[in-house]
């Protein structure tokens, strides 16, 4: 593994169902995430995926890649355009610097609309990898 390597694309379909188990798994309860009517009255087409979602997500993507005995040590990631039911987001990576048994990923997830997730994740690697 070098700079500049690809990481495979991982295709995620967004569901309501995904959307509300994960906020419900985050313990995130606000009604934009789970309450169609409540999404609208504050300008939302419909309910949305929330921050905590996305970052598992990004952290699946990696460990999926990596391996179970991948390290996430930093995640730095920020939300652009939102992820709404019936829409698929594809992630993927791009390895920026690896060293000393780490590397650096930058990471784009974009879906119908944009960037859903941009960023960069720190992964320290297991034995082997480099």
């Amino acid at each position: 593994m070098k700079a500049g390597d690809e990481l495979p694309e991982l295709t995620v379909p967004i569901t309501r169902t995904l959307i509300v188990a994960g906020a419900l798994a985050s313990r995130d309860y606000q009604d934009v995430h789970h309450d169609t009517e409540a999404a609208a009255e504050k300008g939302s087409p419909d309910i949305f995926m929330n921050i905590l979602t996305t970052n598992g997500l990004v952290g699946r993507y990696l460990t999926d890649h990596f391996g179970p005995r991948c390290v996430l040590r930093k995640v730095a990631i920020r939300l652009g355009a939102p992820n709404y039911p019936r829409d698929t987001m594809v992630l993927r990576g791009t390895v920026t610097d690896v060293a000393d048994g780490t590397a650096v990923v930058r990471v784009v997830g974009a879906n119908g609309l944009g960037h859903h997730v941009t960023g960069t994740v720190t992964v320290s690697l297991p034995e082997g990898t480099e």
